[in-house]
């Protein structure tokens, strides 16, 4: 399970990376939830939180429209049976980098919910 937690969270940096949304949504839930300090800022109103891939594809895709060149570099992935947690630097051209850790839990071969936290 560890193994399959993991291979999802790669697939999830590759997909991310190639801003591919179809790619990326599939990974989820139909009715996952996402937590953002990001939304927080973005979008006030969301309180932070998401839930559906409607809104994860509206969120990720003005992400990928504000911020073109958009990359994680992973520098550590740990899973388990039930989630992975995974650390990458936020890369944007023009911002310093930040280092980010997020959870993603997983549940029947799909992410149910990811929380992102900023260092």
């Amino acid at each position: 399970m560890e193994n399959q937690n993991e291979n999802i969270a790669r697939q999830w940096f590759d997909a991310f990376n190639s801003h591919n949304l179809d790619k990326l949504l599939s990974l989820y839930d139909d009715n996952a939830e996402h937590f953002s300090p990001k939304l927080k800022i973005h979008r006030p109103e969301t309180n932070g939180f998401v839930s559906g891939k409607a809104a994860l594809h509206n969120w990720w895709q003005d992400a990928f429209d504000r911020l073109p060149g958009l990359q994680y570099k992973v520098t550590s992935l740990t899973a388990n049976g039930e989630r992975v947690f995974m650390e990458y630097i936020r890369i944007v051209a023009g911002e310093g980098n930040m280092v980010v850790a997020e959870v993603l839990e997983i549940n029947n071969g799909k992410i149910i919910a990811s929380r992102v936290y900023h260092g």
